[in-house]
C-alpha cells in the first residue's frame, strides 16, 4: 500500500501552486509555465475566478492547514508536471479549490509524415 503523499513533501513551488488552487477555489489559471518539472510564476499565470452568486464561496478546509494529505487529482497534476519537464500549461480547471481538468501544450510525437 502506499503512502498518502502531504503537502508538506511538495517543493516550495508546488506549494505555491497548491496554495493557489485553493485560494481560486472554483475557476481556471492559464498560462503556467513549467520548467525543471516545476510551476514558475514569472511570468504569472492568469488567474480566473469564478464567483457562484446562488451559494457560498467557502474555502477549502486545508487551506488554514500548515499540512495535509494530498488528494488524487493534486497528486496527478504533478506526476503531469514530472512528465513534462519543461512546457506549459494552458489551462488548470479548479472546481472545490481541487483541479479537475488540464490542458497540456506538448509538442507532436510518434506522427509519421
Amino acid at each position: 500500500m502506499n503512502e498518502p503523499v502531504r503537502f508538506s513533501q511538495l517543493s516550495a513551488p508546488r506549494q505555491v501552486l497548491v496554495r493557489l488552487l485553493q485560494s481560486i477555489n472554483f475557476g481556471y489559471v492559464e498560462g503556467l509555465e513549467v520548467r525543471c518539472c516545476e510551476p514558475i510564476f514569472n511570468p504569472a499565470p492568469m488567474v480566473f475566478v469564478e464567483v457562484k452568486l446562488d451559494a457560498a464561496n467557502g474555502p477549502r478546509p486545508e487551506r488554514e492547514s500548515a499540512d495535509f494529505e494530498l488528494r488524487s487529482e493534486v497528486i496527478r497534476l504533478m506526476e503531469q508536471f514530472d512528465q513534462l519537464g519543461d512546457g506549459s500549461i494552458e489551462r488548470i480547471d479548479i472546481r472545490h479549490g481541487v483541479p479537475r481538468r488540464v490542458v497540456i501544450e506538448r509538442p507532436i510525437q510518434g506522427v509519421r509524415r
